[in-house]
């Protein structure tokens, strides 16, 4: 399914957030850089490990070519910065403790495994240009090989 709510092109939604070093993090002012939002559904499992492992791994070059990572989940701040901790990670970790971010983002939806239904977040990346705007975005993430694409993809537009 693709995301419900927004799309390429469109201006990616504002928010301000707190992250897992006890600070705040306001999209606004990354304006003018180019951003890199993905959102994961819980730190210190396997699959947001692998993805943040390798965005990580990636992030020296995500910084070359002008970008700026931000992981997001509904984590509490504590868990995000016991996660940074334990993967050595560098960028920063955003907690969405009521999701209403996610919301707006449209990956907080209806989710189904092994015959249940709920809310959850569907594991995403977005691509903001330096104006805020979308300028691609993956919906319901398969991690492997999933950051180096978000890299071509970062160079490609950046080439444009």
């Amino acid at each position: 399914m693709a995301n419900p709510l927004l799309e390429v092109g469109r201006r990616a939604p504002a928010f301000t957030l707190k992250d897992d070093r006890g600070g705040r993090v306001r999209l606004t002012e990354w304006k003018g850089r180019w951003v890199v939002l993905f959102f994961y559904p819980k730190a210190m499992t396997p699959g947001c490990t692998s993805e943040a492992r390798d965005f990580e791994a990636l992030r020296p070059e995500f910084e070359e070519e002008g970008a700026v990572l931000f992981g997001l989940s509904p984590d509490p701040v504590e868990k995000l910065a016991e996660f940074r901790e334990r993967e050595g990670l560098g960028m920063p970790l955003l907690a969405d403790r009521d999701a209403r971010v996610a919301a707006r983002y449209g990956v907080w939806r209806e989710k189904r495994n092994y015959g249940r239904t709920y809310l959850g977040l569907v594991r995403s990346t977005f691509l903001l240009d330096p104006a805020g705007r979308i300028a691609a975005l993956w919906d319901n993430v398969r991690v492997r090989g999933h950051v180096a694409k978000v890299l071509d993809r970062l160079r490609e537009e950046r080439s444009r």
